[in-house]
């Protein structure tokens, strides 16, 4: 059965047993069970037994990423580890040898890829914080990563997605169209139209140039920044792939681009990336069209992804505040076009 055109419940039923299936496929203490912890791109298991044991499962979405591309993850997620630049999540081997394993069963008609995690203990920031000692820290590793990515000799099967106006507006974009999102009336889409015309415009000026445009993490955000007696862990790679390198910073602010800290967010992350990269005037000029693009992605992804309660809970008003975001957006770009 093609799960693509399977309800939600129906396919998180069949992947339990899936997950139970496979376990088996790792050297792994006794009578371990799973719990769902999250569905996004992936659906992501907390694996647990009564003695202490954890460890967190990733079952990907079929057809999203290939073998290699998960590999190219893994291989990225190494190199930083072992840089000692940034700390990563470690992974279990399987009993096989291998750090990807897939698993059948019968009701569904593709085999998924799972990657097992070591446990990160750990916990973001809480949002009643003062965040922009956080927003520092990620605009520091985010200039640490990218450091690392402009020197690294990448392995030959390295493979990852491209994170471009084509694969983020185009007929075949990777999160849907945004056109498609719930409550794009045609207001909305009047103003996002001009929108998007306009960040196509400005990128392909700005270009793509190496030190513009490479592999970045692609959703490093303070959910994904774990903290624990001092150390802190960025987790999560599963989106990162070739983009804009300031687009890493627009990923920092999903979701909350309307919030009125968002200057001082900018101004934290900035300073956390310039204690370890420079940043060009150029590029750091360019940083709210990335912001733009990337709330205009995650409208798609809240359309295409509706199903899962993340996209349900995010829905209601997010089209209206993308294209409130949007005008003020185009405001400030006619007092600073090229």
């Amino acid at each position: 059965m093609n799960s693509r055109n399977m309800p939600l419940s129906t396919l998180l039923v069949l992947l339990e047993k899936l997950v139970s299936k496979s376990l088996k496929q790792w050297d792994l203490p006794e009578n371990v069970s799973a719990e769902l912890i999250n569905v996004s791109e992936n659906f992501t298991y907390l694996i647990k037994n009564p003695s202490g044991f954890k460890a967190v499962l990733r079952v990907h979405r079929e057809n999203y990423h290939s073998k290699d591309a998960i590999a190219s993850e893994l291989s990225w997620i190494d190199a930083l580890s072992k840089s000692g630049l940034v700390e990563t999540p470690k992974y279990f081997i399987g009993k096989d040898g291998s750090a990807i394993q897939e698993c059948l069963i019968d009701e569904l008609n593709l085999p998924r890829y799972l990657v097992l995690f070591h446990f990160v203990y750990g916990s973001a920031p809480d949002e009643n914080e003062n965040l922009e000692p956080f927003y520092e820290e990620l605009g520091r590793l985010a200039g640490s990563c990218h450091n690392h990515a402009l020197s690294w000799n990448r392995p030959d099967h390295f493979t990852r997605l491209t994170w471009d106006i084509n694969n983020i507006f185009g007929d075949r974009a990777l999160w849907g169209d945004w056109r498609l999102a719930p409550e794009v009336t045609p207001d909305v889409k009047e103003t996002l139209e001009e929108v998007e015309l306009k960040i196509r415009a400005r990128l392909s000026v700005y270009g793509k140039s190496k030190k513009r445009f490479n592999l970045i993490h692609a959703d490093m955000r303070l959910a994904n920044l774990l903290i624990d007696k001092g150390s802190t862990r960025l987790i999560d790679f599963d989106d990162c792939g070739f983009g804009w390198l300031m687009y890493d910073f627009a990923s920092a602010i999903s979701f909350i681009e309307d919030s009125p800290n968002i200057p001082l967010f900018k101004s934290a992350w900035v300073k956390g990336y310039k204690s370890v990269r420079d940043l060009k005037f150029e590029d750091e000029k360019e940083i709210d069209t990335f912001v733009m693009l990337r709330r205009m992605a995650l409208l798609a992804w809240i359309g295409s992804h509706i199903e899962a309660p993340e996209p349900q809970k995010l829905s209601s008003g997010f089209a209206a505040t993308t294209a409130t975001l949007g005008k003020l957006w185009l405001n400030n770009q006619a007092k600073n076009s090229y």
